[in-house]
């Protein structure tokens, strides 16, 4: 499944095999949250900037359009017509995010769609049941993301009880394999590492799901509030405890910094709405830092987003031509700049693993962890 090719320090180059293809890592996974970009891109615009792993969401895709008609369609891949490998989240951060009235008990969470306020329960099987409908390659396990900063008390509690929920998604996820009608009997199941800021929390966390012998880890819970050096602190503290053989997904991470300095303290895999929420605000990445391509100073600007990008937008069109569209709302500007965008992140994740390939990610990091968040 897994194959470490190389280490420089904790940073890692590998190649992921699933079903649907072989993944080089580090990755970014490019976020089609309800089995689509937001900003228009379809499935052939991700085979053209380099997407390797589509993601996901199962509580957007259980709400609408159902993932029992994803299944008669034949399964996500044949749904929105893409190839290469597919993460789905299990839809427990958004039912914590988005629901409202919710209600946790050991059996899992009852809760209002945010849609249309219809009742829905959804516990460890049911998250399971879902992801094996939509047939992905990697399926998340069903758990709470806790608010940060939360009690130490209730952060303690609710570990424990999603190392029972991790138990319960293995066992139903070994199951619905099994079954004859099957979407993707080779879908495999990641566990997630819950607890907050609490170092001790998590590393007794990692522990534990470690012993579960799962073909891959996340890292959860992050990115909802604390500083950016909390977090790798938590990074730095729970890659001790990780399978050395086994991918890390650091969840919802992140900025092209964050990246960087992550890939540096051993994390493989990534995914975040940030390029493409960025991109649909004006907000473009070069690799001189982010520029917001409304500003009056790129109105006669005929230089490409970035001269540096090959890209297919930079390829073609000017920053006075994409501010043209911004200015005037045309629904053009969304998905040029997220097009931009989420190339940038897939040929950043290129120049990471070829400067893991080279045995230069030192120089690498140096060079652009701090420029490439800066605002220009």
């Amino acid at each position: 499944m897994f194959k470490v090719l190389k280490k420089e320090g904790n940073a890692r180059r590998g190649e992921f095999t699933c079903p649907h293809g072989v993944v080089q890592t580090p990755v970014f996974m490019n976020v089609g949250t309800q089995a689509a970009i937001k900003g228009a891109l379809s499935a052939e615009d991700l085979n053209n900037i380099g997407c390797q792993i589509e993601l996901s969401n199962t509580y957007h895709l259980h709400v609408r359009p159902g993932d029992e008609l994803i299944k008669k369609q034949g399964g996500l891949h044949k749904f929105m017509t893409w190839e290469g490998p597919i993460l789905t989240d299990s839809g427990g951060f958004q039912i914590f995010s988005l629901a409202s009235l919710r209600k946790i008990t050991e059996e899992g969470v009852a809760f209002n769609s945010h849609v249309d306020g219809r009742h829905i329960f959804m516990g460890p099987e049911e998250s399971m049941r879902i992801q094996s409908n939509l047939g992905s390659d990697i399926a998340m396990a069903f758990d709470e993301c806790v608010k940060i900063p939360s009690p130490r008390e209730y952060v303690q509690k609710s570990t424990e009880r999603t190392y029972r929920w991790l138990v319960r998604c293995k066992d139903a996820l070994d199951r619905y394999n099994q079954e004859s009608d099957a979407v993707n009997p080779g879908q495999v199941l990641f566990g997630i590492n819950q607890g907050a800021v609490f170092p001790d929390i998590r590393i007794e966390h990692m522990k534990k799901i470690a012993e579960l012998e799962l073909p891959g880890y996340a890292i959860g819970g992050l990115a909802v509030g604390e500083t950016h050096q909390e977090m790798y602190d938590i990074i730095e503290c729970v890659q001790e405890y990780m399978p050395q053989d086994k991918p890390r997904y650091l969840m919802g991470v992140g900025t092209p910094g964050n990246i960087i300095e992550s890939v540096y303290r051993g994390v493989d895999f990534f995914d975040c709405v940030m390029p493409a929420r960025n991109g649909r605000h004006g907000h473009l990445y070069t690799w001189n830092g982010v520029i917001n391509i409304k500003n009056e100073k790129y109105a006669n600007d005929s230089n490409p987003i970035d001269i540096n990008c090959d890209c297919p937008v930079c390829r073609r069109y000017s920053r006075s031509y994409l501010r043209h569209l911004f200015k005037a709302e045309e629904l053009l500007a969304l998905r040029l700049a997220v097009m931009h965008n989420l190339y940038f992140y897939n040929s950043l994740m290129a120049k990471i693993r070829s400067a893991l390939d080279n045995g230069d990610y030192e120089a690498f990091r140096n060079n652009y962890s701090k420029i490439l968040d800066q605002r220009i």
